[in-house]
């Protein structure tokens, strides 16, 4: 007891400075007064974001406003560090990117942890999907960036994570529908509602598109259920989920001629080889939470589903007469489950506040992949012959740290580490004479260590610098094929070891204004790259070190009773360090071409701001959105690029009220001046098909109707 007695003696003098005295009771009330926010990608049960030494975005959903409530991306543009490029392809899910982190990715997310209502969105392997979120049913998004995303073990970039709610009482349904510009219709409906032992929260939608471009036409239906009950003294939330996409058609990329010519066509290998991708998932979870005595809980969090996909590429004929070419045909079947096991306990220690926690995190994902060519005799775009058979396994198991401590009144640390094992296994099932058993293992561990300090100078004002080491295996998609061509997955990839550290302020008002800003670096060894991207297939390499530094800001500031002004900034320098070789010639699989050090890392804009107006009246509301992007390379070596663009998205509703219910009407028109602009790229496309233009004028009239019962 006397050691301990002088340990809080020696840090509480240390702490302390005369400043801190002087203010002691304003501090430790001031993020319960200005911000009580308590975020869960921290991880933390009793502290708010305000108080924790990182970048964290909370978007509100409120009641959709003038938004479809279809894609992620619809709440992601005003936060900074976050480029959420629309595609205009739905056969491919939104291209997303976090400082940097995921921007090589050329379909699903990569280099991002993504959770839904609790439930990983995420396999083991890194590779996540954002199509299933139910934007409906969903109360906020929570955005996480910085080296404390690490703690959520491998390829943690950034951390995003979609809530749905359930409200304290009552019962309410929300039905909408909207019709939009290229014959695209949403029809959605939500129904929550809680009693004295149970509640729920029930989303369904059906997406239809023509497509703004040819051959782009896309159907997606979705069910997302939460039901809540509370046994005892815990509480169990039980999470369901349903998404089917049928064929949807690819229409791929486009050269810069066809772009710029004709935005809306589709590449002619598109329409000839009927190039689309089917997905279907269903997935179920289940978190409890109990809390105990003397502030511990116990967290048990447990999941599985299947996610099956079949997409018809534009592979050459021609290359498939290699025997060790695995055909136009993609067939993936994935089973996957996991769980998290995790006890946290808040008390105090040194008579100042801690939080500690530790848990234990188990997943893993079987995937039968197949390969079949693409045509059969003259008829393009058909399953054919089998070219590819194999069972793969990837595995993790992760234990977790992590301690919170206001250790003096204006003073608080919060520090974690995490130990990630992941194992990748091969079992390859076609073997012939000419194509050997591709059969392999690896593994991968590593240790990832976080740090965070937080000062606070005064009652609405917080300092904070952390310091952390991530890391990311290739996917089992960027294992799937050898830079050289050769037939067996690329086992040769190390996985990408980073040291971020960030340094930032947080500003509160008590009228409302909101001000961040952040300053990070993101060192990488063994960066992982595009090798080359043929026909829609994509192999990787390790290409050395790579640096990402920037800036970022926010704001919010109400304007009175009824206006508010929104901003969002970020810079960011995105550069290999090492030299390295490369593929520009289509078909090449030797590396001819020498990208220098300092080449811009391809897929990130420089520069990117947010600028929103809003207004809301008794009954009218109507906001104007300003979004720009600066240029964007679209290969290592920076030959060719995306100019950059500036959009201007207008909105406008209005509301009527009675005994029954509540009717909101909204109208939307994005890109409202038509200007040309490039939505998204595709990294090193093989064949010069970088640029997916994005929409032109585009309108949206929609209405919803809401239902509240005690």
């Amino acid at each position: 007891m006397h050691a301990i007695s002088r340990f809080c003696w020696m840090v509480s003098g240390a702490a302390l400075t005369p400043a801190a005295l002087g203010e002691e009771a304003g501090a430790s009330g001031a993020a319960e007064t200005l911000d009580r926010v308590v975020v869960t990608a921290t991880r933390l049960e009793a502290v708010t974001a305000f108080d924790t030494p990182a970048s964290i975005s909370v978007v509100p959903m409120g009641d959709g406003g003038a938004r479809t409530q279809v894609a992620l991306s619809e709440v992601l543009d005003g936060v900074p560090g976050v480029q959420a490029r629309e595609r205009q392809n739905f056969a491919q899910d939104t291209q997303l990117s976090i400082r940097g982190f995921g921007a090589r990715s050329t379909f699903g997310v990569r280099g991002v942890r993504l959770y839904a209502d609790g439930v990983p969105a995420t396999m083991p392997d890194g590779q996540g999907q954002v199509s299933h979120f139910s934007m409906l049913g969903a109360d906020r998004v929570e955005v996480l960036r910085g080296p404390f995303s690490a703690l959520h073990g491998n390829s943690s970039g950034g951390v995003i994570q979609a809530w749905s709610d359930i409200p304290d009482e009552g019962h309410d349904a929300r039905l909408q529908a909207s019709l939009a510009s290229h014959d695209t219709f949403v029809l959605g409906a939500r129904l929550r509602g809680a009693g004295d032992a149970a509640g729920y929260n029930v989303a369904a939608s059906v997406f239809d598109t023509r497509g703004y471009r040819d051959h782009a036409a896309a159907r997606r239906e979705s069910l997302n259920i939460l039901l809540r009950v509370r046994p005892g003294a815990g509480t169990l939330d039980l999470v369901a989920n349903h998404f089917d996409a049928p064929d949807a058609q690819d229409p791929l990329g486009l050269t810069r001629a066809q772009a710029w010519s004709s935005p809306r066509q589709a590449a002619s290998v598109a329409t000839a080889f009927n190039t689309r991708k089917s997905v279907g998932q269903d997935q179920l979870g289940a978190v409890y939470a109990r809390p105990f005595g003397d502030g511990h809980q116990v967290r048990v969090m447990g999941y599985g589903g299947r996610r099956d996909v079949e997409q018809f590429l534009a592979l050459p004929v021609g290359a498939q007469a290699n025997p060790l070419n695995s055909g136009g045909v993609i067939d993936l079947g994935n089973t996957y489950g996991g769980t998290d096991l995790r006890w946290s306990w808040t008390g105090h220690l040194c008579d100042q506040p801690v939080e500690l926690a530790a848990g234990f995190n188990a997943d893993r994902q079987r995937q039968h992949r197949r390969g079949y060519e693409n045509f059969v005799g003259p008829a393009l775009g058909v399953r054919g012959a089998l070219r590819r058979d194999e069972r793969n396994t990837v595995g993790n198991a992760d234990h977790y740290l992590q301690a919170w401590w206001r250790f003096a009144p204006r003073w608080s640390l919060l520090a974690g580490a995490r130990r990630s094992r992941i194992t990748f296994t091969s079992r390859d099932a076609y073997v012939t004479a000419t194509n050997p058993d591709d059969s392999g293992r690896v593994v991968y561990d590593h240790a990832l260590p976080v740090a965070g300090l937080v000062f606070a100078p005064g009652e609405a004002w917080r300092l904070y610098a952390s310091w952390g080491r991530g890391f990311e295996t290739p996917t089992f998609n960027e294992l799937g094929y050898r830079a050289d061509g050769a037939a067996g997955l690329a086992f040769d990839l190390r996985p990408a070891v980073s040291r971020n550290v960030e340094l930032g302020t947080k500003w509160r008002a008590s009228g409302g204004t909101t001000l961040e800003a952040a300053v990070f670096r993101a060192d990488t060894g063994d960066e992982l790259a595009v090798a080359r991207n043929v026909g829609g297939r994509s192999s990787y390499r390790n290409v050395g070190a790579a640096r990402r530094q920037g800036l970022e800001l926010q704001s919010d500031v109400p304007l009175g009773d009824a206006w508010r002004v929104q901003f969002a900034y970020t810079w960011l320098d995105a550069t290999f360090r090492d030299s390295f070789p490369i593929c520009t010639a289509a078909g090449c699989t030797t590396p001819g071409v020498q990208v220098a050090a300092g080449t811009r890392i391809p897929g990130i804009a420089r520069q990117q701001a947010s600028l929103r107006l809003r207004w809301q009246g008794e009954r009218w509301r109507a906001a104007a959105h300003l979004v720009g992007m600066d240029d964007v390379t679209v290969n290592d070596t920076g030959s060719e690029r995306a100019p950059g663009y500036g959009l201007l998205h207008l909105e406008a509703g209005r509301e009527w009220a009675w005994a029954s219910g509540r009717l909101q009407a909204f109208a939307r028109i994005d890109n409202a001046l038509d200007r040309f602009h490039i939505g998204s790229v595709i990294v090193n496309e093989g064949n010069g098909r970088f640029y997916e233009p994005g929409a032109g004028r585009t309108f949206t009239v929609g209405a919803r109707w809401h239902w509240e019962t005690p």
